[in-house]
């Protein structure tokens, strides 16, 4: 066997496989805390990948998380609002958490807010276009941190680089990119917002759901959250 042969498997062979996202939160929650390196103030590991199968089991349920979905319902609509103002995550969610009210600027508007993003240019409109009419494209992809921008990018720097949409056998595939993912909140909260994102693009193309893809090359936890489980 090749030397570069044995390197493609092996690279491979670190993709972990998962059901569902609140396996992978689970997984990696131990992971994180038992092998993860010290950095700054979190644990983390370093561009790790993993798929999930089933994306549109998107809860996280197990018990020491309490993750809230009512709140995750209000981001994603939220982002399909397009309205990058945390003003109006306040009127969908009643108001505003104060981690967003610490990224807003003077204005209350934020970066981050990934429907704003993916509308930027008619960004989601192409993709779905594109896949519509050219099912093996290798284009249907949305650049959220792109570098354009970067003056911008004071107060709140988007974790998120980039979504790529794939068909296989009228499966729509979808990988996400990340500089930067804190499993506790951002891995919960985002997955569920890029996976309902896959659902809509999956309905809006016609093509059956497939498989969920996660790339982060810096995927941590804070120091105050290593002791929750």
């Amino acid at each position: 066997m090749s030397i570069a042969i044995t390197i493609i498997i092996n690279t491979v062979r670190m993709i972990n496989e998962f059901k569902n996202a609140d396996d992978a939160f689970c997984y990696y929650y131990d992971l994180i805390k038992y092998t993860g390196q010290n950095f700054d103030d979190t644990k983390a590991l370093f561009n790790v990948g993993f798929t999930i199968e089933n994306p549109e089991d998107n809860f996280i349920k197990t018990p020491f998380r309490e993750w809230k979905q009512n709140y995750a319902d209000a981001e994603w609509q939220w982002y399909l609002s397009g309205d990058r103002n945390i003003k109006k995550l306040g009127e969908i969610y009643g108001k505003v958490p104060p981690i967003w009210e610490r990224m807003a600027d003077e204005d209350g508007n934020v970066n981050s807010n990934y429907g704003w993003q993916w509308k930027r240019d008619l960004q989601l409109n192409h993709v779905i276009k594109t896949l519509i009419f050219e099912p093996n494209t290798r284009q249907a992809a949305i650049s959220i941190y792109d570098g354009k921008e970067i003056g911008e990018y004071d107060y709140d720097t988007p974790c998120t680089y980039a979504v790529q949409f794939t068909v296989v056998d009228n499966r729509l595939n979808m990988c996400v990119v990340m500089r930067s993912n804190d499993l506790w909140y951002g891995f919960c909260n985002d997955q569920y917002c890029f996976s309902n994102l896959q659902g809509l693009v999956a309905y809006e193309t016609g093509y059956l759901m497939g498989t969920y893809y996660h790339f982060a090359h810096n995927l941590h936890l804070y120091n105050n959250k290593l002791n929750e489980k």
